[in-house]
């Protein structure tokens, strides 16, 4: 038994012309289910136009309804539904549709295609049959003498009649002013291949006793024809779709006019109308930023409403991505300065990956799954990322940072001390420390204080005016966090007593130079006017006890000599040896063997 709606109906029915034409709509509805509506429609198609549904009848339970149209007065409905329609006309020839709804059965449909024919005489004129091959173009040629005469070609080639083939109508018409209007119709059997053929006409007429010739414009014809190849590509902007990108699946059919395009896409064992996000009246399914739930099988379905046929074609779409990017820290508990650390990076994909670090600021530190970080200190905290990439598609990465904080007591790293004031000054005392977590910073005097973060630092400017207190007892800068404090003394020096200081030594050491110069002086004095006599070694002891006590004795070291020799100087300003002075200066003095 059939367990979904079923409508059947001949292909084809052909009738004579100016007899009825009962086309029967036979449907099957599971359960014995009633029919929600029935319509009737037929298509219709101007030259040049796409075919549209023109609806006859819309039948339900509550009655029927006929459309106004130009069948209005020659349409009937059986009991069966069957649609009649009587005195047949060439223009009847047509598909006729039947459309039955039955609610949670969906919604079915099937068609028929009305041929007329009509008899024939026994030697028919070939102008006077009811149809004929259609009419490919008309060329008119007016106001000429004599009368010309028109030729007609496809491709370049030229056409000549052939019964069932090939068919020129040609008028000529004298007009008052004795020219002549020649006008010259072909009609021709045409097929899918004369899609891209060309049509012209040639008018060769006589002009001063020479025969001569004139081309018209070459036109196309729009020829229909049904589909007969579909085809269903998947156009990316890179050879391998990669998730972020934007797809396009286009269906191309070569039926013209092109037929109604559906889409869908396979989700487990059904397939699912996508067809919400096609362009309208195109083959074209625009997928923006497709993911890993993009992947799947799609499918192109037309159908041509000339006959009613089907045709559907389906590609698998493949979105390379990379999901699931972990980072893990062994060990994951705090670190502390001094420690090591191991970082890992991992991910998931359909392709290969490759993995590389970098620091915060862009740097590739390795190349690599595992960065490893040894003795760590405050300096080493920061942002490190994990960036991992798949070599066989461009373009497709991701990411994953993770914070490594470096835990411990602060540390001071910079303090202004000693710092040179002078006493009512207003000046600056910056300390500034490096810890995590981040420290607090406190002064041991009161003042103006502004903290701010200098790269990983924290630093502290206290404003404050200078005091005698402040002199005395400096400034302490004491940073701390919850695991430890450090503290740092501030010296402030007073130039004004720098500078008071520095003058008594100046005073001092100039003293010192005249006593130096003021005992030279007495001692070559005294050695000029004989007061110290040679002795051995050029010394004599003052401490010697049969010395005279009126005698001045100084002892000369030898280890002085250098000494007082850089205090005496001849009178033409050269200094002289210590040795020469003292042997040499009055001729009594002999030298010492």
């Amino acid at each position: 038994a059939a367990s979904a709606l079923e409508i059947s109906m001949p292909a084809v029915l052909e009738v004579e012309i100016g007899s009825r034409a009962r086309i029967e709509c036979n449907f099957y509805i599971p359960e014995n289910a009633s029919y929600t509506y029935i319509d009737w429609f037929y298509v219709s198609a101007g030259l040049g136009e796409q075919p549209w549904l023109v609806r006859l009848y819309h039948i339900t339970a509550s009655g029927v309804l006929e459309d106004d149209t130009d069948y209005k007065k020659r349409l009937s409905l059986g009991e069966d539904k069957a649609l009649t329609i009587s005195a047949v006309t060439v223009q009847d020839a047509r598909t006729f549709v039947c459309q039955v709804g039955a609610g949670s059965y969906g919604v079915g449909e099937n068609s028929t295609k009305l041929s007329v024919y009509s008899e024939l005489p026994a030697n028919p004129n070939p102008y006077s049959q009811l149809s004929l091959p259609p009419q490919i173009a008309k060329c008119v040629s007016k106001n000429s003498f004599p009368p010309p005469n028109i030729t007609w070609h496809k491709n370049g080639e030229q056409l000549h009649a052939q019964e069932n083939q090939v068919t020129i109508q040609s008028t000529l018409t004298r007009e008052s002013s004795g020219l002549y209007t020649v006008s010259s119709t072909l009609y021709a059997p045409v097929t899918r291949e004369d899609r891209h053929s060309l049509y012209h006409c040639t008018l060769h007429y006589w002009l001063r006793g020479q025969k001569l010739a004139l081309d018209s414009q070459k036109v196309k014809v729009n020829i229909f024809y049904p589909t007969e190849h579909l085809k269903l590509q998947v156009v990316s902007a890179s050879a391998l779709v990669k998730e972020g990108d934007n797809v396009t699946l286009v269906c191309e059919a070569d039926g013209n006019p092109p037929p109604i395009f559906s889409f869908f896409k396979k989700n487990l064992n059904e397939w699912q109308d996508v067809s919400l996000l096609a362009e309208p009246d195109s083959g074209i399914l625009n997928l923006h930023d497709v993911n890993k739930s993009s992947n799947g099988t799609y499918k192109c379905q037309s159908l041509d409403l000339d006959d009613m046929s089907q045709m559907e074609e389906a590609v698998d779409l493949v979105v390379n991505y990379i999901e699931g990017v972990r980072v893990k820290m062994e060990p994951s508990s705090a670190l502390r300065e001094g420690d090591n650390v191991t970082l890992s990076c991992d991910a998931h994909s359909p392709v290969g990956l490759k993995y590389q670090w970098r620091d915060e600021k862009g740097k590739k530190l390795v190349e690599g799954s595992r960065l490893v970080l040894n003795n760590l200190t405050f300096e080493n905290s920061n942002t490190f990322s994990c960036r991992v990439m798949a070599p066989s598609v461009p373009g497709l990465e991701q990411s994953k940072k993770v914070w490594v904080a470096v835990e411990g007591k602060p540390r001071i790293v910079a303090i202004s001390s000693p710092l040179y004031v002078h006493q009512d000054e207003v000046v600056n005392l910056t300390c500034k420390a490096i810890a995590f977590p981040l420290p607090t910073v406190q002064w041991s005097i009161n003042g103006k204080a502004h903290e701010y973060m200098d790269n990983q630092h924290i630093a502290s400017n206290l404003t404050v005016r200078v005091s005698q207190d402040l002199l005395q007892a400096g400034a302490m800068c004491r940073v701390s966090n919850k695991l430890g404090v450090s503290e740092k003394h501030i010296q402030l020096v007073d130039q004004k007593s720098t500078a008071e200081s520095q003058g008594v030594i100046i005073v001092a050491i100039i003293v010192a130079i005249l006593v130096v110069a003021v005992l030279g002086a007495v001692i070559y004095f005294l050695h000029k006017k004989g007061k110290i006599p040679c002795g051995r070694a050029g010394k004599q002891d003052i401490t010697k006890p049969e010395a005279r006590k009126d005698k001045i004795v100084v002892e000369v070291k030898s280890d002085k000599l250098s000494e007082e020799a850089g205090l005496l100087q001849g009178a033409n300003g050269e200094k002289r040896a210590a040795a020469d002075q003292v042997g040499q200066s009055d001729g009594h003095c002999p030298a010492q063997g």
